[in-house]
């Protein structure tokens, strides 16, 4: 599969086969090489020290992974293969070798979050989604970089420094899933866990070329006992979700992660396919007069025209459901409860992205009401409302992931007016979560594509994203 020219940044990095004897282990998909392990074709051993050779070959460049035991991923590997001597069915991922985002909860491993105060916070217990990856037989690989308080859209902090993008280092890996996302690019594991609040899965997939899924709210459970219950507007709105090098890897990571939880009371046992829909889909390029630079519209133009080939109908159209107000409702949610908390942690840990996200956001907090939340979250309510009668007609609504092109390195350290220009571009990101629908960035030749389906229809998502990659007979 060969690379683009590195300007545009969207290329998938490696390529991937179903057939070990054609590639090596590390550059399979995870049902190819799950599909080896339990024939015995190949052992979970095999591929847990292919993973820690490539992760060893390639991380040094990119500074992904930031965390990892050898001796762990060995002996889970172990297991594994022990359990499949015995007859036993390990999981669907069976000796597939995964990451964890290192702000989510891992028996023996700190939750840090990027953050240097909390590099002894040692989680007792797993999140939902480490237990749930293990349950499918899936090796917990390594930990991947965060920004500091996963805050931005750009993966560095003081603690673990930068994550470097694998195909242009001059380029930001995205954030705050850049650790996942640029690891699982260059063939360090086979999916990759991240989280989404703003963004934070579906840019770094964008931005290093692969493929990104955000779910809807309740679909994948997650709760971290390491750290306080979150306020409202981050319950309503973070979810964890994969990233990989194919669309058929995320719907293996999607079944694998939406198993169950009672840990999460948000959690829904909805079924990961949903009734029959008309292919019918819509194209907005530019919503809410979002501006958007020539690539991205012709990345836009070539996603349509491929799913019209794959016998979707597909209208353009110029106005969609309020997201500029999503976008807004969003950050009064953030700021409007909490903030004080907020503001005394940043400054505590003085990085200065973060520092530079806490500039911004006094702009805002400064001038919301006291009745904020309460008004944001009213809204929510009629907002999401009309995004879920739109979505109930047309299935799939293709947008812009970003307005631009992928930032340079460290962009939103130029001040305010580079912030609110990066914000600004980010639009899609930071509005689609306020109503809570499923949206997947796909990386195309032609560039990244967004696509949005109604609430737990991430099946249209993803049988839209294989059609665009040119996927639809991958396992």
């Amino acid at each position: 599969m060969p690379v683009l020219p590195l300007r545009t940044c969207q290329a998938i990095i490696v390529p991937y086969s179903l057939d070990p004897s054609m590639t090596e282990i590390w550059q399979m998909t995870a049902a190819g090489l799950a599909a080896a392990i339990a024939a015995r074709r190949l052992s979970a051993v095999d591929a847990a020290t292919a993973a820690l050779a490539r992760l060893d070959e390639a991380n040094p460049a990119i500074n992904a992974v930031v965390a990892h035991r050898p001796e762990e991923v060995l002996a889970e590997a172990e297991a594994i293969d022990a359990a499949l001597a015995r007859g036993d069915d390990p999981g669907p991922l069976a000796g597939v070798p995964v990451t964890i985002k290192v702000n989510t909860d891992q028996i023996g491993h700190a939750n840090t979050e990027g953050v240097r105060f909390n590099a002894e916070r040692i989680a007792t217990s797993n999140n939902p989604v480490v237990d749930n990856f293990r349950r499918s037989g899936a090796v917990i690989l390594g930990r991947t970089n965060t920004p500091a308080f996963s805050l931005r859209w750009f993966t560095e902090n003081t603690l673990y420094g930068a994550t470097r993008n694998p195909i242009d280092p001059a380029l930001t890996p995205g954030g705050s899933s850049g650790g996942a996302a640029a690891a699982v690019a260059r063939g360090i594991g086979h999916i990759a866990h991240g989280t989404d609040i703003a963004g934070s899965i579906r840019y770094p997939a964008y931005a290093c070329g692969v493929h990104g899924l955000r779910p809807t709210l309740g679909r994948i459970a997650a709760f971290n006992a390491t750290m306080p219950e979150r306020r409202i507007g981050a319950q309503l709105m973070a979810v964890s979700g994969p990233i990989a090098r194919s669309i058929a890897d995320l719907r293996a990571g999607l079944a694998a992660l939406c198993a169950p939880d009672p840990r999460d009371p948000w959690y829904v046992p909805a079924p990961l396919e949903g009734a029959p829909y008309r292919k019918r889909a819509k194209l907005c390029l530019r919503p809410d007069g979002l501006a958007i630079v020539p690539e991205v519209e012709a990345a836009l133009l070539a996603g349509a025209m491929g799913l019209r080939d794959a016998g979707w109908e597909v209208e353009e159209v110029e106005t969609i459901p309020p997201l500029r107000e999503a976008a807004t409702l969003q950050m009064r949610l953030w700021l409007g409860d909490g903030f004080a908390a907020f503001e005394a942690a940043v400054q505590r840990e003085a990085d200065p992205g973060a520092l530079a996200v806490l500039e911004a956001a006094r702009e805002i907090a400064a001038t919301l009401p006291p009745d904020a939340v309460a008004e944001a979250l009213a809204r929510r309510a009629t907002l999401r409302r009309a995004w879920q009668m739109f979505l109930a007609e047309t299935p799939l609504l293709l947008l812009p992931v970003s307005a631009t092109l992928p930032f340079p390195a460290n962009a939103d350290l130029g001040g305010l007016d580079a912030f609110h220009r990066i914000a600004e571009a980010q639009l899609t990101q930071i509005g689609l979560p306020l109503i809570g629908m499923p949206a997947l960035a796909v990386t195309t030749p032609a560039g990244g594509v967004q696509l949005v389906a109604g609430p737990y229809r991430e099946d249209v998502c993803l049988a839209a994203g294989e059609a665009i990659a040119g996927e639809v007979a991958a396992i």
